[in-house]
């Protein structure tokens, strides 16, 4: 799918919607297919909120903008090898204008023509702290989910270029709203996994990165990338994207100015997969604090404070298994009653990016066994779904146009062939990660008999983390711990 520009926000003052709340629920519950809404925010309030209409709201106020490169290398632009300032949104929106005042402003180091700037995950519970009027704005309730607004959801900013480099998330599926602008969507199914060459390091709860630059990939370093099948979909105003649990997505700003607004919806699968984070961070935190400090190895997410203690993160493993054999137990009871669907979401509030707490307590109680695929039962439900102008399929990039997964007509403009029309592949070696994240020998590090050089197999410490923590490895390792701790 191209985009989804055959649908847009609903007329001015229209109140009629395509679905009722309990159809858009049933729909976000079962499809487990990435999916535009479209004519279902007509209504909203938050429609309004432009970048204008946020700076006159903040007042003043300042927010963080992480600052990138608009020059495409082999190496995706994590967060650690970004930069920081702190800025009004009317001195963004100066800077994104060209205003020569920003010669002395906090973007003064940064040309807009060679940077951009993103002020991602922001909470709008914390940055509108005193004008929570204005949650109201945003109407999740719309969607089947009652009492879920502004206060459980985040705010997205950012300027032409402003990207998010491939991730999974580990929590939930995720509900997005564009508000100004348009934003290209490069998502991949959960059974891309090995092909994405996933990646605990930087470290973030909840966030499994990709290696590969979705944007400049480099195949002769990964040459499974070839195998993935991408959906690409462009966002616009008033328009809601639906990403399914554990679906990979890297996201791009296309327009000089983009707003979004997301909630992550839990759902009663992440028990298991708080077993499976608190283990990943048990092992990333314990042998990653074992080696020498070096500035060169920023191995923590900014978004994570610290690296917590061993003792803290053996508390917050049991208190993850003991959450899901408490929901475990509650679940017996209900799967002996006929439900309307197999998977209800829980509607209490989700943060992605949720710290771990020693004292943290489970939200809802229903499991559901985690599967990289669906079962019988959604899979007669996908073929349900009301697909039509109001709902529109992220369809896969078509097989003949691309072998690496993705469209020439819709990738052109992002991806940047190499020599011989290949798409590149992500060279190992980061500007702030000394240490080699790959768990392969590439080509020409071999001897002539096909066996790799003495003098270059050394391996890193991140080498051995990329396949302890793999994501496939990780839940074998909590099945097996679940089933200990359930004798």
């Amino acid at each position: 799918m191209a985009g989804a520009e055959s649908g847009g926000p609903a007329a001015p003052g229209e109140d009629v919607k395509p679905f009722t709340p309990e159809t858009a629920k049933e729909i976000v519950m079962s499809l487990q297919q990435p999916a535009v809404f479209c004519n279902m925010v007509g209504d909203w309030p938050a429609l309004h909120w432009n970048v204008k209409f946020l700076s006159a709201v903040l007042d003043g106020k300042t927010i963080e903008f992480r600052i990138g490169s608009k020059t495409m290398d082999l190496v995706p632009q994590f967060e650690t090898r970004c930069s920081y300032v702190k800025a009004t949104l009317e001195e963004f929106l100066a800077w994104s204008s060209g205003q020569p005042s920003c010669l002395s402003g906090p973007f003064s180091c940064f040309e807009y023509s060679k940077y951009w700037a993103y002020a991602d995950y922001k909470y709008i519970a914390r940055i509108f702290e005193d004008k929570a009027e204005i949650f109201q704005d945003i109407r999740w309730s719309d969607f089947g989910f009652p009492g879920r607004s502004g206060k459980e959801s985040t705010l997205w900013i950012g300027s032409e270029g402003a990207n998010t480099p491939c991730h999974l998330d580990s929590y939930g599926c995720n509900l997005v709203l564009q508000v100004q602008g348009r934003k290209k969507w490069h998502l991949f199914p959960p059974g891309d996994t090995s092909f994405l060459y996933p990646t605990r390091i930087p470290y973030e709860e909840s966030s499994v990165f990709s290696k590969v630059n979705v944007a400049k990939p480099d195949l002769k370093r990964f040459p499974e990338f070839r195998n993935t099948t991408a959906h690409v979909v462009t966002l616009s105003p008033g328009q809601v994207l639906l990403v399914p649990r554990h679906w990979w997505h890297y996201v791009e700003s296309i327009d000089p100015i983009t707003i979004s607004i997301n909630s992550w919806i839990e759902l009663d699968a992440d028990h298991e997969a708080r077993v499976e984070e608190a283990i990943t961070r048990t092992l990333v935190c314990a042998i990653k604090s074992a080696e020498s400090p070096s500035d060169e190895d920023i191995w923590l997410n900014p978004t994570e404070v610290e690296a917590t203690s061993h003792e803290i993160n053996l508390q917050y493993l049991n208190k993850a298994v003991s959450a899901y054999f408490k929901c475990q137990k509650a679940s017996v009871s209900e799967q002996t009653r006929p439900s309307s669907t197999e998977a209800e979401r829980v509607t209490s509030p989700s943060h992605k990016r949720r710290k771990k707490q020693v004292g943290w307590e489970p939200g809802g109680c229903k499991l559901l066994t985690h599967e990289f695929g669906f079962s019988t039962l959604k899979a007669e439900k996908f073929q349900k779904i009301p697909f039509g102008p109001h709902l529109i399929q992220v369809l896969p990039q078509p097989q003949e146009t691309s072998s690496t997964g993705a469209g020439k007509s819709d990738y052109r403009d992002l991806l940047h062939e190499n020599e011989g029309g290949h798409f590149g592949k992500l060279h190992c070696t980061r500007k702030q990660l000394a240490m080699s994240n790959d768990c392969e020998t590439p080509a020409n590090q071999m001897d002539s008999d096909g066996s790799p050089n003495a003098s270059q197999t050394a391996l890193s410490t991140n080498d051995l983390l990329d396949c302890l923590v793999n994501p496939h490895v990780i839940s074998l390792v909590a099945q097996l711990l679940l089933e200990r701790a359930g004798v």
